[in-house]
């Protein structure tokens, strides 16, 4: 099975990762609380397209170590560095959906851009989440704390109904089915219970706006406007401020979990981004 090592890290980190097709390398970040295996109706594309694909576990995460400690950007941005030393990349396109958008930020801010080509922030959690003084379009802080305790009470009763939230279900039914949640809540289950609960808290509080302008690179930003779960006003509006080089498109009606939902309209919007 193929593992990329962090040595750097406090204690060595098994970062597991999948790498299909040729060309350009395109590297996938996923969203909190799944895993690599949300990206399936993206990889085939990208493949198809004549990029070589590489998504992987976040820590904690899938097939990944599960480490006590370690689960702020930082470190996990340092996985996502060893995955690209370790396998040799260049000129590679960072994609980060949701609270991956915050490991290509934190990236950009932590090694800079020299192996970087572009990056895409889909339903991405960048700039900010949490509503403040100066955020208050943001996800009450009330809001987020009752996430925590239910991750902390009944961590498998709470991702049970979570995925309905995320692609806005009643709304959606048609377009995703119930063995869809049922695989959602398998992957997000067999995550490491430590991990969902820390990784939560970074994708809460950390505010990066001070970093978007590290995002040197060309950036395409994609968000739905119906996303209930990290609401487009706080998120992808901000982002497009202020980050420089960008190219926002909005998908109407889209949920946060718009991989599945409008997977047709997400992935053409990537290929002409990947190959503008």
């Amino acid at each position: 099975m193929p593992f990329i090592t962090n040595k750097v890290a406090k204690e060595n980190v098994d970062i597991f990762y999948e790498d299909y097709g040729e060309g350009q390398p395109v590297l996938l970040i996923h969203g909190w609380p799944l895993s690599r295996k949300s990206w399936e109706q993206q990889v085939w594309k990208i493949v198809e397209s004549g990029y070589r694909c590489i998504s992987y576990d976040r820590r904690g995460f899938g097939t990944s170590s599960s480490p006590w400690n370690g689960y702020d950007y930082s470190a996990l941005a340092s996985d996502l560095n060893a995955l690209i030393d370790g396998l040799k990349l260049k000129d590679v396109v960072l994609v980060g959906f949701s609270m991956g958008g915050g490991e290509v930020v934190r990236y950009l801010t932590d090694y800079g851009a020299d192996k970087i080509a572009k990056a895409a922030l889909i339903s991405s959690i960048i700039p900010l989440v949490k509503k403040q003084d100066d955020n208050t379009d943001g996800v009450p802080e009330s809001a987020l704390e009752g996430i925590i305790d239910a991750l902390q009470n009944d961590r498998v009763g709470f991702l049970k109904e979570f995925s309905k939230g995320f692609y806005n279900y009643d709304d959606n039914k048609s377009k995703v089915s119930q063995a869809q949640l049922d695989y959602d809540f398998n992957i997000a289950s067999f995550a490491s219970p430590r991990a969902t609960i820390q990784t939560a808290l970074s994708w809460m509080h950390t505010d990066f706006r001070e970093e978007l302008k590290n995002v040197d690179v060309p950036t395409l930003i994609i968000h739905g406007d119906a996303d209930n779960t990290v609401p487009i006003k706080t998120s992808a509006e901000q982002a497009a401020k202020g980050i420089k080089n960008n190219t926002y498109k909005i998908i109407k009606g889209a949920p946060h979990g718009l991989n599945v939902t409008h997977p047709n309209e997400l992935n053409e919007h990537l290929i002409n981004f990947l190959k503008s």
